[in-house]
């Protein structure tokens, strides 16, 4: 969602609301000045993404030293 700066001093309650779920950009001047988005978001795209990938007899703490490994 893209809105102008005007708007979102007018109505920051609604737009923190939104930024929960989406990401919106602010406008001034017809370019993009800054995105206002939830800082969590990607924390929860990467576990949502990350499931059902692991079989189920593998436990936490075998993930963590392979990953370990890698490194």
């Amino acid at each position: 969602m893209s809105i102008t700066a005007t708007e979102l001093k007018s109505n920051l309650g609604k737009y923190l609301i939104l930024a929960a779920t989406e990401d919106i950009f602010i406008t001034q001047y017809g370019k993009v000045i800054a995105k206002l988005s939830n800082p969590f978001q990607d924390r929860v795209s990467t576990a949502e993404s990350l499931f059902g990938i692991l079989p189920q007899t593998t436990t936490w703490e075998e993930t963590k030293e392979e990953k370990q490994k890698e490194l």
